[in-house]
């Protein structure tokens, strides 16, 4: 399994004022691959919790540590997810509420 990263997905967002030069930053994506790569993680977790789940019950697998590993990692990458679209939606709302 694949462990989730939040440190190496944040390094594409330092800003090119510290000195990282990187052709994703420039044109203004990054962020929304950012968030996209994200949510593919957070689904990939799932989808082997899933199949974790299926091989235990079916009986293909008798590992159970692993099954349950597999559960959290995919419980705290989800939450972890739902706590990032929190944020953001509340930091368009403030932005919105902004006079100008």
């Amino acid at each position: 399994m694949k462990d989730i990263t939040i440190e190496s997905n944040l390094k594409s967002l330092i800003p090119l004022s510290l000195g990282r030069k990187e052709e994703s930053s420039v044109n203004g994506d990054s962020f929304g691959k950012l968030l996209k790569n994200s949510m593919e993680e957070v689904n990939q977790l799932q989808n082997e919790a899933d199949r974790s789940i299926e091989q235990l019950v079916a009986g293909e697998s008798k590992n159970l540590h692993e099954t349950m590993i597999a559960m959290e990692k995919a419980n705290i990458s989800f939450r972890l997810m739902m706590e990032v679209r929190n944020k953001i939606i509340e930091a368009y709302q403030d932005v919105m509420r902004m006079q100008v």
